[in-house]
């Protein structure tokens, strides 16, 4: 009888625990910036320490690992994450099917930029970020170029060539470091860079432009704007990092202060810390368009998702709760990832200067939506992405009609889609 209960004792403790989320539960979370993998994995370890519960992280991104690639090939071996990331409309119509309801979740009154649809809470934002064309403060001084000015293409194009006759002087390699000819570097063309085509200079929630290109209606005069916008920075990036080069060699050019300018988002940062960077920095607009536009283009870049048969669902809500709500939680975002908080509890400011500058430009109402997740993922990869390739490649060959290829190429694609 004695044996009977000490089993029955451990039954039911076992039980308990399982019911609990015990000792034994393994979440796995893959998300899509390596950049903060290492702080990610720290902030999970400290939750491990909490609470016993192993967060396995797995980070798939730039230009080493697709994301999407990697998440279809987790669902056909049946792995699917518990946690993973979608980074809009047209990546939650793919998973709709096995996206949890969060919208009974306690951060969703904390937040105002969850992903939602249809009046549901499905995404739990990661953070704001926000990209313009981030500058070295102390070259353009030197240079006496006042960045304020920097608003349209007419004032870019005479900063550009001030400073492309200046690289002696300044210690410069190129004006603008940016990538988007290599293998798996199309974000920062046919994602980041295209965006401005769809959102440069319009209200925060004019969708316009979106909706005409996806009916296959192209505005003629905005994308020649936007084409002589994207020849000069490809005119005026450093022909390797922009053939070839991936996201290291495009950071590491600005951070060593090879280029004044970089096409990327404040989610720089943690390399521009581990590069002990010490120049002030910060975001001026596109010069997408002949007219001024003064932003930048911020958001929430993307958002965790909750896969709802999940075998430990209720670990992976505790995991987000940890991070929305924790003091741990809070000081990972803003002082670990250098990010800006989506949630309106947190207290902390960021202090990383891109961060910073986003932040400042938030706050004067400046800003542009990110539009470019309205057009699928195979869309922007397979589609634009090897236009903008061959335009790069057009441009370094100093072909004339570079330009009118790539207007006539985006035409066509754009009409495809109706």
């Amino acid at each position: 009888m004695k044996k009977f209960l000490v089993l029955f004792v451990l039954l039911a403790t076992a039980i308990t625990l399982a019911a609990c989320g015990g000792g034994s539960e393994e979440i796995y979370l893959l998300q899509n910036k390596p950049e903060i993998d290492t702080q990610l994995k720290a902030f999970a370890e400290l939750y491990e320490e909490e609470y016993g519960v192993t967060v396995n992280v797995v980070s798939c991104g730039g230009d080493a690992c697709q994301l999407a690639n990697q998440l279809q090939s987790d669902i056909a071996a049946g792995e699917t994450p518990d946690i993973f990331v979608i980074d809009g409309l047209a990546a939650y119509e793919q998973y709709d099917h096995i996206l949890y309801d969060l919208s009974d979740e306690a951060w969703v009154d904390d937040t105002d930029v969850a992903f939602t649809y249809d009046g549901s809470v499905y995404g739990f934002p990661i953070a704001v970020e926000g990209w313009g064309l981030a500058y070295n403060a102390d070259l353009l001084e030197e240079a006496d170029i006042d960045p304020a000015t920097l608003n349209n293409y007419a004032a870019y194009a005479a900063a550009f060539a001030k400073l492309d006759g200046m690289k002696a002087t300044l210690g410069i390699d190129s004006v603008v470091s940016m990538a988007g000819g290599a293998s798996g570097m199309s974000w920062v063309t046919a994602d980041h860079n295209f965006n401005s085509l769809l959102s440069a200079g319009l209200a925060y929630d004019d969708l316009s432009v979106v909706n005409a290109l996806l009916d296959g209606t192209v505005n003629a005069s905005r994308l020649e704007q936007y084409a002589n916008w994207v020849e000069l920075l490809f005119e005026y990036a450093d022909p390797t990092v922009l053939s070839t080069g991936d996201y290291d060699a495009q950071v590491n050019a600005f951070a060593e202060e090879k280029a004044v300018f970089i096409h990327q988002g404040n989610w720089i940062e943690p390399n521009l810390a581990a590069a002990n960077v010490t120049f002030d920095r910060a975001y001026a607009p596109h010069g997408t368009l002949d007219a001024v536009t003064d932003g930048i283009f911020v958001s929430a870049p993307s958002w965790y998702v909750v896969n709802k048969d999940s075998n430990n669902l209720q670990g992976a809500l505790d995991f987000l709760e940890y991070m929305a709500t924790s003091e741990e939680g809070h000081n990972y975002m803003v002082n670990e990832i250098g990010a800006i908080p989506a949630f309106k509890s947190v207290t902390l400011q960021p202090s990383a200067p891109l961060s910073v500058s986003v932040a400042e430009w938030m706050s004067a109402g400046k800003i542009y939506a990110w539009n470019q997740y309205y057009f699928t993922s195979d869309f922007r990869s397979n589609t634009l992405g090897p236009i903008y390739a061959t335009f790069i490649s057009a441009v370094l060959d100093a072909e004339a009609t570079a330009k009118q290829e790539f207007i006539d190429e985006m035409t066509t694609a754009f009409e495809g889609l109706a």
